[in-house]
């Protein structure tokens, strides 16, 4: 077996079986890639079924000198599962990755907003510019939905159901769920659809598409955090602020103000509580304040 036809074969793996994101597909085959570029430069020849253990190690010692201890743990990854997947068709009978452990990290807490901050950024917004309400749109439904970039770029005039207050949203691995939307965020989407989104020249395929660029067609994602950039910028904000981030504080926001983390996990789409718990080291405060209002014995 060749090295591309593994590749491609592992793809179609993730994407049909797994159902992953292409931009998580992209990310793991990227990783392989990787390794092929090692071992041209080394002159090493070794098939996706005879590549040993030891040039392996050779590839991640290698590495580590040119990431830091969390992409060299995603790579890692990437390659056990890579190699799992051949053992799993019984192209290999081990895997080549089992020992090879990836470096200790720690979790890494993320960057939040103020409320303040986040009205500064907003206010940066020139309305008067063609794209000034999309893009106010387009941030208030980050951070009042606490979407993913790409559940953002994915929403659809048919996701929302503004009469009942939710909108329709699919996440990774094509799942779908419904989270709640403010009053404020419908008014400022309705706003970006009825005045100006209707004045576009759409194009073919992207009819039903909600967030759109000056020429008809889906945002990228890459464009998504230029907008932000941009205006986190024009706000002299210090901190690393990306799409994500209001989702970050959207979550923290609403935890700091009584949510239940339940609740927060389902509005997320977390499969794990674990995962939502991430966001429990922004303020521990509120944990006393739950024994002292709740406890039979407070």
């Amino acid at each position: 077996m060749k090295w591309d036809h593994a590749i491609k074969d592992f793809a179609h793996y993730l994407r049909i079986e797994r159902g992953l994101s292409e931009n998580s597909i992209i990310n793991y085959t990227l990783d392989i890639e990787r390794l092929l570029k090692f071992l041209d430069e080394s002159n090493i020849a070794s098939s996706p079924l005879s590549i040993e253990k030891e040039i392996l190690q050779q590839f991640i010692f290698e590495t580590a000198k040119l990431v830091n201890a969390r992409s060299q743990s995603r790579i890692i990854s990437g390659l056990k599962s890579f190699f799992n997947y051949l053992v799993f068709e019984d192209y290999r009978e081990a895997n080549p990755m089992d020992l090879i452990e990836s470096p200790k990290i720690g979790r890494k807490l993320p960057d939040t907003l103020s409320v303040e901050e986040i009205d500064q950024i907003i206010a940066q917004i020139d309305l008067g510019a063609p794209e000034g309400e999309r893009n106010r749109a387009i941030i208030e439904t980050l951070y009042g939905c606490g979407l993913r970039v790409s559940e953002l770029i994915d929403l659809k005039l048919s996701n929302l159901f503004f009469d009942e207050g939710y909108i329709s949203v699919t996440g990774k691995g094509s799942k779908q769920r419904f989270v709640p939307i403010g009053d404020a965020t419908q008014k400022f989407i309705n706003i970006y659809a009825n005045e100006i989104r209707n004045h576009i020249d759409i194009k073919k395929g992207h009819e039903d598409t909600l967030f759109l660029n000056r020429r008809g067609k889906q945002l990228t994602r890459a464009m998504i955090f230029t907008i932000i950039k941009r205006l986190v910028a024009k706000a002299g904000i210090h901190k690393n602020v990306s799409p994500h981030t209001f989702r970050h504080s959207f979550a923290t926001h609403l935890l700091e103000n009584g949510a239940d983390l339940r609740a927060i996990q389902l509005m997320l789409g977390h499969e794990s509580i674990t995962t939502t718990e991430i966001y429990m080291h922004i303020d521990r405060s509120h944990l006393s304040e739950v024994i002292h209002n709740f406890h039979p014995r407070r």
